[in-house]
C-alpha cells in the first residue's frame, strides 16, 4: 500500500507504515543541480574535488497522480519555476521504485526531459529511523555499522595503512601518495541495508556520497541522475539480505576441489624444481594442498618496487625472464598428483609485450584525447589499459584467457586482478565518459572472465578470484579476496580489517570470500612476522578458502615454510578446514538457494540483541559456528561475546555462558564455538581431537 499525506508545508510518502519521503519547504526531500569534478590519480588512489555550479531549492510541489501502486510528484524551484523534477514512485509488491526525471516545462505544462544531461547532480533524503543501524555500501574495511558515517563510493585502491596507525599512512603518502582513508575500497556499492528490514539500491555508476549522519534522514548524493532508486521491504534482516542477493545476483557455485585443501602461493623463482621442493616440504609436513598459485606463470620484470609480473598473458613470451620450463607440462604433472594450478591476469598490458603491440594495432586499448594510446604506471613500469567498452576488446581478451590460460597452460583458476585504474578523462570506444564508466569497469572485467570460463566449458572446474567490483559483480565472479592488506596487526589495513570487509560484502551479495594469508604490502619497517602469519592462518581456516601469498617482497616476509612449527600449524589447520567440507558445502548451498552468505555479521541472526549491532571482529560462519579470530599480537586469551543460544567451545567441549566472556586462545586454538544440537556435531567434536 503506497500512500501520500499532505502536511502543512509538504507531504509524507509511506509504504504501509514505513515513511519513505518527508518533504517540507524547510527540508526538501530532493534537489538537483549542475557541476563538474576534478580528479587526480596516483597509483590507483584518487583525490576528487567537486565544482558545484548550481543547486535547486525544490520547495514547491504538485501531486500529479496518486493511487495505491503509483505516485507522480512534480517539484519546482520557486526562483525558477521552469526547472522541474518529477519523481515517479511505483509499488511493485514489496519493492518501491523511485524514478527521477529532470527537465523543463513546456508551454503546455508537460515535462521536457533533460536528454543532454545538463543537470548531473542529484540529492535525495530518505526518511530514517533514529534507532536503525545501517550496513553495506560494498566492502568496508574499517566499519560495519555505518550509522553516523559519511562515505564516498568510488572504485580505487584501498590504500596503505588507511589511517591506522597514522605514521604508516603518512609514510605511504610521502613515498607514493597511496595512504588511503577509512572508506577507500576496491569494491564500493551504492547499496545499504537497514535493521528496519529494507535495502536501498541506487541504479547508477557515477561517484556518489552516502551520508548516514543525520538521525531523521539518509542523504544520498550522486553525480548523475540515477536511473532508479530501489527500496525493498521485508519482515526480517535475513529476508532482507536474501532479497538483495536475489536482486543483485549470486556468485557461481564453487568447484568441489576447492574444499579439499589450501592453495599454496609458490612463485617460480628457481624454476620447476624449486616449486616441487617447496610443495614437497609442505606435503611432508602433512599440509593438505589442493592448489598451487604461481602468479609469475607468465614471467617477471624487476623494478624498484620488487620482483613484479610481466603483464603479457602467455607463459613463453619473448623479451622477459621466464621462470618455468615447459609450464603446461608442469601443470599436468601437478594435476596427476591431485593438485590444481592457478595463475594470474589483469586488464593491463605491458607495452614491451607482444600482446600490447597487437592490441594497440587493433585499437583495443583506451585512448587519450589526441587519439594516442593512454599509457600509465601502476607501480614503476609503463602499461596500457584495455578498452572494455569495445566489443572487439571483449572478444579479444576472452580469446586470450581461453587459449593462453585455459587451453594451453591448463590453469584451473587465476587471480583476476585490478579494475580500479580507468581514468575519468579516458576516451572510450563506446563514447561513454571515463567518469561514468569508471565504477562499471571492474564489473565488465569480471563478467568477461566468467564468460571465458563458460565458453571454454569449464564452469564446474575453474575458480578465479577478484578484488574490485561494483553493483552486480556478485553474479560474475567465482570468488572475492580482500585485496592487498599489510602483513601486520593494523586495525585499518592488517589482519583485523579483512573481517568487517568480508561481513559488509556478505551483506551486499558476496558469499565466497577470503583474504591473502599473511597480507601483501610491505613498507619498511613493516614486514610479516611469524605470529601474524599463524593467526591469519587461523582466521582463514574458518572462511571458504585458505590461500597464502608470498607478499610483494617474499625474501623479507615470513613464509609458510619458514620453520617447522609454522608448517605443522598450517598442516593442522588445513586438516580442520578439510574436515569441515560437508559443512562448507552446506553453507555454500544455503548461499546458492537463499543468498545468505557463509561469513555472516552476527546481527543477521540476533537482530534483537543490541550488543551485536556493532560487532565487526567476530562473526558467524554459517549459522552453526561462531568465530572470534585473535587479531592482536601476544595474546593467550581473547574476549568474545556469546549471544543468547546454546554454544559449545569447539576445543574444550564445554558449554558457554551468554554475554562477554574471556576464553583461552593459544596458537592453534582461536575462539570458535558451535551451536548445540547442530546436525554437524560429529564434525565439530572430531575437530576437538586434532
Amino acid at each position: 500500500m503506497l500512500t501520500i499525506d499532505q502536511t502543512h508545508q509538504g507531504f509524507i510518502v509511506k509504504y504501509k507504515t514505513k515513511i519513505i519521503l518527508n518533504h517540507s519547504k524547510d527540508s526538501p526531500c530532493c534537489n538537483f543541480g549542475t557541476g563538474n569534478a576534478s580528479y587526480s590519480e596516483h597509483l590507483g588512489s584518487y583525490k576528487i574535488k567537486e565544482n558545484l555550479f548550481y543547486k535547486t531549492s525544490l520547495t514547491e510541489f504538485k501531486i500529479i497522480e496518486t493511487n495505491a501502486s503509483h505516485l507522480r510528484i512534480r517539484f519546482s524551484d520557486s526562483t525558477n519555476p521552469s526547472k522541474v523534477l518529477e519523481i515517479v514512485i511505483r509499488n511493485e509488491n514489496r519493492r518501491i521504485v523511485i524514478i527521477p526525471k529532470i527537465g523543463t516545462l513546456s508551454p503546455e505544462n508537460t515535462l521536457i526531459i533533460d536528454e543532454g544531461k545538463k543537470y548531473n547532480r542529484f540529492w535525495i533524503k530518505l526518511a530514517a529511523n533514529p534507532d536503525e543501524a545501517i550496513y553495506g555500501c560494498g566492502e568496508q574495511y574499517s566499519e560495519l555499522n555505518l550509522r553516523g558515517k559519511k562515505l564516498p563510493l568510488w572504485v580505487e585502491e584501498q590504500g596503505i595503512g588507511r589511517g591506522d596507525p597514522k605514521w604508516i599512512t603518512w609514510l605511504a603518502d610521502i613515498k607514493a601518495g597511496a595512504g588511503g582513508k577509512w572508506y577507500t575500497t576496491y569494491y564500493p556499492q551504492p547499496t545499504f541495508i537497514s535493521t528496519d528490514h529494507y535495502f536501498c539500491h541506487v541504479d547508477m555508476t557515477s561517484y556518489s556520497v552516502f551520508d548516514f549522519i543525520c538521525s531523521d534522514f539518509h542523504l544520498l548524493h550522486s553525480w548523475e541522475i540515477p536511473k532508479q532508486i530501489i527500496l525493498e521491504y521485508h519482515n526480517t534482516l535475513v529476508d532482507t539480505v536474501s532479497g538483495l542477493s536475489t536482486f543483485l545476483g549470486r556468485q557461481p557455485k564453487l568447484a568441489d576441489w576447492v574444499y579439499d585443501g589450501m592453495w599454496l602461493a609458490i612463485q617460480g623463482k628457481g624454476g620447476n624444481q624449486a616449486v616441487r621442493n617447496r610443495l614437497q616440504k609442505a606435503l611432508d609436513a602433512k599440509v593438505l594442498v589442493s592448489g598451487i598459485w604461481s602468479q609469475d606463470w607468465q614471467g617477471i620484470v624487476t623494478t624498484p618496487f620488487g620482483t613484479q609480473l610481466f603483464w603479457d598473458w602467455k607463459w613463453d613470451g619473448k623479451g622477459r625472464p621466464v621462470r618455468f620450463d615447459n609450464f603446461p607440462e608442469f601443470v599436468k604433472e601437478m594435476r596427476e598428483k591431485g593438485i590444481r594450478y592457478l595463475g594470474y591476469i589483469n586488464s593491463f598490458l605491458n607495452i614491451e609485450g607482444e600482446q600490447f603491440k597487437e592490441a594497440s594495432k587493433k585499437g583495443l586499448v583506451i585512448k587519450n584525447r589526441d587519439g594516442t594510446d593512454f599509457i600509465t604506471k601502476t607501480t614503476t613500469f609503463p602499461v596500457a589499459l584495455l578498452d572494455l567498452s569495445n566489443p572487439a576488446t571483449q572478444i579479444w581478451i576472452k580469446d586470450i584467457i581461453k587459449q593462453n590460460l585455459i587451453n594451453e597452460a591448463g590453469l584451473s583458476g587465476w587471480m583476476s586482478d585490478f579494475g580500479e585504474y580507468l581514468p575519468p578523462d579516458a576516451v572510450l570506444h563506446s563514447g561513454e565518459s571515463g567518469e561514468s564508466y569508471h565504477n562499471h569497469f571492474p564489473v565488465v572485467w569480471q563478467r568477461l572472465n566468467l564468460e571465458a570460463v563458460q565458453e571454454a566449458g569449464k564452469s564446474e572446474e575453474i575458480v578465479f578470484f577478484t578484488r574490485s567490483g561494483y553493483s552486480h559483480t556478485s553474479k560474475y565472479t567465482t570468488m572475492v579476496w580482500a585485496g592487498d592488506q599489510m602483513p601486520n596487526w593494523s586495525m585499518g589495513d592488517g589482519l583485523a580489517s579483512v573481517i568487517p570487509a568480508g561481513l559488509s560484502l556478505g551483506l551486499c551479495g558476496i558469499g565466497y570470500y577470503h583474504s591473502d594469508i599473511g597480507g601483501f604490502t610491505s613498507i619498511k619497517p613493516v614486514v610479516r612476522k611469524k605470529e601474524n602469519f599463524m593467526r591469519w592462518v587461523e582466521h582463514s581456516t574458518f572462511t571458504m578458502l585458505m590461500r597464502t601469498h608470498e607478499g610483494i617482497k617474499p625474501e623479507i616476509n615470513w613464509q609458510f615454510d619458514s620453520d617447522q612449527e609454522t608448517l605443522d600449524h598450517l598442516a593442522r589447520m588445513t586438516h580442520i578446514h578439510a574436515m569441515m567440507k560437508p559443512y562448507l558445502q552446506h553453507i555454500s548451498e544455503e548461499y546458492q538457494t537463499t543468498g545468505i552468505p557463509p561469513m555472516r555479521a552476527m546481527v543477521l541472526h540476533y537482530e534483537s540483541d543490541p550488543e551485536v549491532r556493532d560487532l565487526k571482529y567476530q562473526y558467524l560462519f554459517g549459522k552453526d559456528l561462531l568465530v572470534a579470530p585473535v587479531i592482536k599480537k601476544k595474546r593467550k586469551s581473547w574476549k568474545v561475546y556469546i549471544p543468547d543460544d546454546q554454544w559449545i567451545n569447539i576445543w574444550t567441549g564445554k558449554d558457554c555462558m551468554k554475554g562477554w566472556q574471556k576464553y583461552a586462545a593459544p596458537l592453534g586454538k582461536p575462539p570458535v564455538f558451535y551451536r548445540k544440537g547442530t546436525r554437524f556435531t560429529n564434525i565439530f567434536e572430531s575437530i576437538q581431537k586434532l
